[in-house]
This record gives C-alpha cells, structure tokens and sequence, in this order.
C-alpha cells in the first residue's frame, strides 16, 4: 500500500505549484504553499473502515500526510486527543451540545507537538540538519524537542516574556536559544537575517509547508470522533492561525473523499484577544488581510501575534464557512479559565479559556444557537502557565485547625 499520497505543492494565492521532494519555503509571490495530494487515487484506495486498528496517534492518517517513507517519522505519540463533553459549563451557558477538544494531553503539552511532528518528519525526510524559527513559546518548545528526537539541530528566538516553561524546554532540548526584548515579529526579524547569512531551513510559522498537516490532523480526528460527522461550530483561539487553517483543509479534503455526512461544514470562528485582534477587525470590515497591530498585549500569550502570514487564508477560511472573528477582554478570559476548571476540572490554558469565554459572548448574542453542538479547542495545558492564576492560599501553623 502506498503510505503517502502527496502529490506536489501549491500556491494558494497564484497557483505556482512546486516539487514536494525538494526543500521548499514561501512562494516566489511571498505566499505560504499548501500541499496537494492525488485525491483521485485516494478515493479509489483508501476507505474508513481501514482506520479501526491502526495505531492512536496522528499518523493513523498517513495517506494524508506528506511524509512518504515511514522509516522518517519522528513521533512521541502525539494525536487522537479526547473530545470530551463538557456538560455542567455547557449547560451554563444554555449549549446543549458542548464539547472540548483538548490538546493539553499531547507531548510537550500543546497542538504545537502536532505540526512539529510532522514538519520535523518532513524536514528529516528532505535532508534538513539545522531549522530556526521564532515563536511565541510553545512552538518552539515543540520542534526543539522533535528536532532532538531526530538529530536536527534547532535555532529558537522568543520574546524575553514567553512562558518559562517552553524556554526549559527549548534549552533542555538542546536548542540554541535566545530571547528578544520584544514580540514575535521581532524575533521572526532576528530569524530571518540569520536565515539570510547561514541559509539554514527556515521553521516559522507557513514559511515551510508543512506545520499546517500537522495540525489539520485536528480536524480529521473531530470528524473521525463524531462518526464522520461535523459539528456545527467550531472555535480555535487564533494567534497565526495555523490550526484554523488547517481544520478548514482537513474538512475539505474529506469532503473530496466522500468520507463526511451531509455537506455542510462547521462555521468556523476565530479568537483573538482584544490586546491583539487583527483578525477581528480584518473580519469586521469584510477584508481580505489583516494590518499589523501596534503594542499588541494579552495574558493569552499564544495568540500575542500582530500581524499573520497566513491571515488571508485564515480569513478565507471564516468566511467560505460562514463563521466569525471575535476577541475577548484578559480579564474575562481569565475568570473563564477558572469557570472551566471549577465546573469541568479541567485546567485548560489562557488561550482555550479565551475560545470557551467566545462561545459565551457568542450564544449571548444568539450567533450560537442553544442545540448546536459546539467543538472548543484547547490549545495547551494550564499548568505551562502558572503565572495566570493568582493564588491566595492560607497558611498554617503546625497544630492549627482549618478556618
């Protein structure tokens, strides 16, 4: 059986198509490339039923990935997380049909582990020994510890406010690792003169195309999960937006398979924090990019990201299915993390908290209807983010009694 049915590499805006065997970045236009598989054969050879006893990891999707020779794949074990019914906070917030999708259970504790996988495989199979990449932490986190598991040597730059934990994890990895006095784009600045001088493999977010299969696997397990089916909404905290991307192509893909019911898709929603919101006002004016935004801050350091390589395809995607763009406060976002792991036990990350706080403003606003069933991803575990969660904690005197 063929393992991989990649066929070449496209551009999305001028439809400049490149080989898949050979390194490959943006564009000669500057756009990202997507990846392109032989759907006529895939259709013809590759069928459901042949998931049931394959392995419980992201590569049980193997046909679909770009990797074509299994004695590559790097791998932790990383996909088929749990779609969990979230049923007392759903209940709350009058949806009847909550779920979470929750990727704090993935190695190196983000669905940042998934495009790594993935890239990392990709980038082993191409002959790569050194990739560099900003990031806003978990990322970098993700292909340090890949890039060890498969002899490549990793190059992290990330804002000296990153989360203390993904910067233990670049250093314990190994990487060469560097912190800027500034955002993402200031690091991504750093990253591409030194791209430039030393022509290493440049790992940023879309500018090698193959972070984004990684993640789709996200939306091919929903499906998957739901018996082929799709729910009606589903919400992803957007910083470059990778993830949203990458659900709307997975979706799409099984749609040419024949694989969905029905042919609808999920209105899929793009989150944002108000501190940095591009998106959202690219959506709100109906356009078809987003402008950088200036002094971006919020506590949901994931989605901390000005200004998007892949804004126009993220904005695409929201719009071919009729969804939505919306940013929520620090402060509620915070107190929602909170609702959930009090009402849910489950201590989901900043960014997730803020995807759960969307769907509140949104069935508030009538946008999500009461029976829909509502997907919400969890991008990260909590407890790489300490530092969100103020504690106010009595302490004892031995041979005190409890207040």
């Amino acid at each position: 059986m063929t393992f991989s049915y990649v066929s070449h590499l496209y551009c999305p805006r001028c439809e400049k198509t490149y080989d898949a065997s050979k390194k490959q970045q943006l564009c000669s236009c500057g756009s990202p490339l997507l990846v392109a598989y032989d759907m006529e054969r895939l259709t013809e050879n590759w069928r459901p039923e042949q998931l049931h006893d394959r392995e419980q990891s992201l590569w049980r999707y193997h046909e679909l990935l770009p990797v074509n020779d299994p004695k590559h794949i790097t791998s932790l074990g990383e996909g088929m997380t749990p779609l969990v019914s979230m049923d007392r906070i759903g209940q709350e917030m009058d949806i009847a049909a909550l779920f979470m999708k929750d990727e704090g259970l993935v190695p190196t504790g983000s669905f940042k582990a998934r495009g790594a996988a993935v890239g990392v495989s990709k980038a082993k199979e191409l002959g790569v020994e050194e990739l560099a990449m900003p990031t806003n932490g978990n990322a970098g986190a993700a292909w340090s510890l890949y890039a060890a598991r498969a002899g490549i040597t990793a190059t992290i730059v990330m804002p000296v406010d990153a989360p203390y934990i993904t910067r233990v994890e670049c250093q314990i990895a190994g990487a060469n690792l560097f912190l800027v006095n500034g955002l993402i784009s200031d690091a991504g600045k750093i990253v591409g003169e030194e791209i430039k001088k030393r022509n290493i493999f440049d790992a940023s977010t879309l500018k090698e195309p193959y972070r984004i299969e990684g993640k789709k696997t996200m939306g091919l397990e929903i499906a998957e999960q739901l018996d082929w089916n799709v729910p009606d909404v589903i919400l992803y905290p957007t910083g470059g937006g990778v993830g949203l991307i990458g659900i709307y192509k997975a979706l799409k893909e099984l749609q040419q398979l024949g694989w969905l019911t029905g042919n609808k898709l999920p209105r899929l929603v793009a989150v944002q924090a108000e501190g940095c919101a591009p998106i959202v006002e690219a959506w709100k004016d109906g356009k078809k990019s987003s402008e950088f935004w200036p002094n971006s801050k919020t506590a949901a350091f994931g989605i901390n990201v000005p200004k998007a390589l892949g804004d126009f395809l993220v904005l695409d995607a929201i719009y071919q299915t009729d969804g939505c763009a919306v940013a929520v406060d620090d402060q509620t976002l915070l107190e929602e993390q909170k609702n959930v792991a009090r009402m849910e036990g489950a201590f989901v990350c900043p960014e997730g908290a803020a995807a759960f706080a969307a769907a509140r403003k949104l069935r508030k606003q009538g946008w999500i209807q009461s029976n829909e069933q509502v997907v919400v991803l969890n991008t990260g575990a909590g407890i790489k983010y300490p530092e969100t969660v103020e504690l106010d904690i009595p302490v004892l005197e031995p041979g005190d009694s409890l207040p």
